[in-house]
């Protein structure tokens, strides 16, 4: 093997692949990054068996062939170089690079003995902008569950069983995210598959790699035995998907509420931030809603710190209530939303509120309100 590619070509694709390596002490080669020759193309390739993530460089090729490098000794070394041209060749699972006055010689490990990412051979099922695609992401994905006992919840859930209307939620019991996005699917001939789990991990690295790209370009996303592929110019991502069947939410969204609001919300906001800091040990802040003065007071209070109470003015329809919700999953809603104006409908002190943009149905998040 031997070749010659640009430092910033190389680092751009370690960037991509080098994030899902960690320290594997069972399988040493899992520490590694996969690197595959063909002709004036490198491949590099790394995976912890539940994810893979690749990249493609060009590079002037003399000597296709393949080898595995420690990922974190590649990655601190050709960061540090010139962007100039590195010249790369291996001899006897040993890899040198040269870039100007700088070498270096790395151990490599036999790329046989690297797991095999799997290829999925069907047709998308969806190609979507990448910036639309992160976005989408980035609003849901803070609501994940990390849990043990119900792994169904631990990731992005997928509906796409609509004709027109495809959905992302997510949940972790206590608060909810459901993004409705009009997309074009290609339903696979002779399948039935209408909805998908994909996992935390999955999508936060899908999150980070598409931050990184230069510009947007489509991404391609393929379902095959229960995996899915998100493939791009620049990148593919391989994840096998969470198996198990996603709770049926449906039944905490309503459209018709009790007491209605529409406030600004950068100064719900502010009063939630004032008041986390007098709350106590569950985090509680208080909502009391007065219908007929318009207002909305935010109140917390910690027996050792004290108290602090905020009125904020609002357009309130329907009956005074008073609940208490976690500041920290209030303000984590609120932060998915980009419009000045939500609408929050509450229908008891017990029952779930549900925050939305101001005219915008697109986007749902549902919180649950702590019980005393």
């Amino acid at each position: 093997m031997k070749i010659i590619c640009l430092q910033e070509n190389f680092k751009k694709g370690l960037n991509i692949v080098q994030n899902i390596i960690g320290k594997n002490l069972t399988l040493p080669i899992l520490n590694n990054i996969l690197l595959d020759v063909s002709k004036n193309k490198l491949k590099l390739s790394a995976t912890d068996l539940e994810l893979a993530v690749s990249s493609d460089i060009q590079c002037k090729s003399e000597k296709t062939g393949s080898i595995t490098i420690p990922a974190k000794t590649l990655f601190n070394f050709v960061n540090t170089l010139p962007n100039k041209k590195i010249e790369i060749s291996v001899k006897n699972n040993i890899i040198n690079l040269k870039c100007e006055n700088y070498q270096s010689s790395i151990n490599g490990l036999n790329s046989k003995d690297f797991p095999i990412i799997p290829q999925l051979k069907n047709k998308p099922i969806l190609e979507i902008n990448s910036n639309k695609l992160k976005e989408i992401l980035e609003q849901v994905i803070n609501f994940v569950s990390f849990s043990d006992i119900r792994p169904e919840i631990n990731g992005i859930f997928f509906n796409f069983s609509l004709e027109k209307n495809s959905k992302f939620v997510t949940t972790d019991s206590f608060r909810l995210g459901e993004k409705t996005v009009s997309l074009k699917i290609n339903k696979q001939k002779g399948s039935d598959l209408s909805s998908i789990i994909i996992p935390y991990k999955t999508a936060q690295e899908l999150i980070r790699i598409i931050g990184n790209q230069e510009k947007d370009e489509n991404i391609k996303v393929i379902i095959q035995d229960n995996q899915i592929l998100f493939t791009s110019n620049n990148f593919e991502l391989i994840s096998k998907l969470i198996k198990g069947n996603y709770p049926n939410y449906k039944q905490l969204i309503t459209d018709k509420f009790e007491t209605n609001i529409l406030i600004e919300k950068e100064e719900l906001v502010k009063a939630i931030k004032l008041s986390s800091f007098f709350s106590s040990k569950i985090n509680d802040v208080r909502l009391r809603i007065n219908s007929k003065k318009g207002i909305i007071e935010v109140f917390s209070q910690d027996l050792e710190l004290g108290e602090n109470l905020s009125k904020i003015k609002a357009d309130i329809k329907g009956r005074d209530m008073e609940a208490i919700f976690n500041y920290k999953y209030l303000l984590d809603g609120l932060n998915s939303i980009n419009s000045k104006k939500i609408s929050i409908g509450f229908n008891s002190e017990v029952s779930p509120g549900i925050i939305k943009p101001e005219g915008d149905s697109s986007f749902t998040y549902v919180v649950m309100p702590i019980k005393l």
